[in-house]
Formats: C-alpha cells, sequence, structure tokens
C-alpha cells in the first residue's frame, strides 16, 4: 500500500519538474527591452488571476534568474497609474486592488465583485479584534477580556471566513488551542504584517481599549476600500 501511494506523488514530482525545464524563463532569444516587457506581463498575468496576494517566490519562477522583481512591480505600478485599479504590497506578497475612489462607483453598481468579505456581527468583530492584538490567545483568555463566554460558534465564525486559524497549544494546563490571525486576515485589511496593526495606545486615547482589563469594546477594522467590512469589521 505504502508503494502504491508514494508512485503518484513521485510522478507528479518529476511531472512538475519537466513542465518547469520547459517553460522559458530566460527568455534569452528576446531583445532585452521585450524579454523585460514579456516579464512584465507574465507577472501581471499571475497577480491578476490569484485570488490571493502572489509572493515573490511564486513570481520567480516565472521570470529569468538575474530579473529583479522589484524593478518589474515598480514599472507595472507605473503603467497602472492612471487605470482604477492597482498593485497593493500586502499579506507578504502583491495584489490587484481598485482604487479607494472608486469605492462608491462600485457599490453603486451592486455588481459582485471577486471576493466579498464576510460579514461579522459586532461581537465577532470585536473578538477578532482581541485576537489579532493579543494572539496567540485561548478561548477561554478571550472570554476573560469581555468578561462573558466566547462561544465556539463565534471561533467557527471567523474560521470560516478565513480570518483566524489554530496556533500553538498554550502551556497552561489542558493545552487548550490558541488562536491567531491567517494572511487572509492581513489581505483583506490592506496589511503587509501585523506590525501594521494600530498602535494599542492610540486606540485606548480614542476609547477603544481599556488597557487596564484588556477589554475591547466597539472597535472595528477597516478594509482596503476604506469600508468597514460588514456590520461592523
Amino acid at each position: 500500500m505504502a508503494a502504491s501511494n508514494t508512485a503518484p506523488t513521485g510522478q507528479k514530482a518529476r511531472s512538475d519538474q519537466q513542465d518547469e525545464r520547459l517553460f522559458d524563463r530566460e527568455l534569452d532569444d528576446l531583445p532585452p527591452e521585450l524579454r523585460w516587457r514579456e516579464w512584465m506581463l507574465r507577472v501581471e498575468a499571475v497577480i491578476f488571476a490569484s485570488s490571493e496576494p502572489v509572493e515573490r517566490e511564486t513570481l520567480a519562477r516565472i521570470v529569468g534568474k538575474e530579473c529583479s522583481i522589484d524593478l518589474l512591480i515598480d514599472d507595472l505600478r507605473e503603467e497602472l497609474r492612471d487605470r482604477p485599479y492597482e498593485l497593493v504590497s500586502v499579506a507578504g506578497g502583491w495584489q490587484h486592488r481598485t482604487r479607494k475612489r472608486f469605492a462608491d462607483t462600485i457599490r453603486a453598481s451592486h455588481a459582485p465583485t471577486r471576493a466579498m468579505p464576510a460579514k461579522l456581527s459586532t461581537f465577532e468583530s470585536t473578538v477578532l479584534t482581541a485576537i489579532a492584538y493579543f494572539q496567540p490567545i485561548t478561548r477561554s483568555d478571550l472570554s476573560k477580556i469581555f468578561g462573558k463566554e466566547v462561544s465556539r460558534d463565534t471561533i467557527a465564525a471567523l474560521r470560516s471566513a478565513g480570518f483566524i486559524t489554530s496556533g500553538p497549544r498554550s502551556p497552561t494546563p489542558g493545552a487548550p488551542y490558541t488562536y491567531v490571525t491567517t494572511k487572509h486576515f492581513l489581505s483583506v485589511f490592506g496589511m503587509q504584517t501585523l506590525n501594521d496593526l494600530p498602535d494599542i495606545e492610540a486606540l485606548e486615547d480614542a476609547g477603544l481599549a481599556a488597557k487596564d482589563d484588556l477589554r475591547l469594546q466597539d472597535a472595528s477594522l477597516e478594509g482596503e476600500d476604506g469600508e468597514a467590512v460588514g456590520d461592523t469589521i
């Protein structure tokens, strides 16, 4: 049984290696200006087709070894300067995003968009905010923050939306799972890393967080288009 399970995997690996050999990354037969143009088009095509931010390692597979991904991205951004969409750096990669000033236009059209964020209740939004700031954190610790139980249903809703996942087990008795935010969370809220979260002291000054008991109130996070995601997030 073990041999039959590993054979397809080995065949797929060999097939992938063969496909990579057949794919011309270097484009040595093209003059430099046309080679650069083709690399730009390849990068734009991959980013456009992807439903998630595309990382540098992915783009490196489709361009020459000596090609600068950063310079390609700079040239693509310049080309898109007068377009209603742009290339943004988010969640460790790049993604096409509609420019913020067209958000009202898109809403008025009622056209379905490619990635509608899940709608969250006020409490779910606030729990997500707490997880973002205090991760990795257990459900029990979340319940202590809010002074009432954070139910498994609330956690399940945030999981289903793709905003959180299981983190390392807590060193506390019973070793419960902790929860952490995902790359999808970063992508939806237009952040490269968690360092882009608003400073917790700024939230305190705004009355959205109390440092003494870590109790978060009606905190909200804005999406990339400047509109709250779902009902309050």
